[in-house]
């Protein structure tokens, strides 16, 4: 049976998104470690920061269920510059579950490290 022509990228690609979307809630409460933000500055952060492109439709629904758990707080505060906007910070609770995510994912990370590092020593 022959392979589709470009399945083994469509099958990459696939992967990838599953990655960043299994990382965006820690990137997520990562951005809003040093104090609050609002949406579109936490996109920003996103991608300068992590690289992490994500679109406002993808980030507000998480944003909404991180509130709902109790992980982040949002208030609404008033610009000089037009609309008011709608400001997101960690909650006590957010900040723990920051420090345990942080600790899951440096001990998966090493040991993926050490287990695919003969493969980066392949040129």
């Amino acid at each position: 049976m022959k392979a589709r022509e470009g399945s083994d990228q469509d099958t990459v690609d696939k992967w990838e998104v599953q990655l960043r979307k299994g990382c965006l809630e820690l990137a997520i409460l990562a951005a809003l470690w040093d104090g609050k933000l609002y949406g579109l500055e936490i996109l920003r952060r996103l991608e300068s920061d992590s690289d992490l492109i994500v679109s406002e439709g993808t980030v507000y629904p998480l944003l909404s269920r991180l509130k709902a758990l109790g992980l982040v707080r949002s208030e609404w505060v008033e610009s000089d510059a037009g609309h008011p906007r709608k400001y997101y910070a960690l909650t006590p609770a957010g900040r723990q579950r920051s420090r345990e995510m942080t600790a899951m994912w440096s001990r998966f990370s090493a040991s993926m490290s050490r287990l695919l590092a003969p493969l980066t020593k392949e040129k």
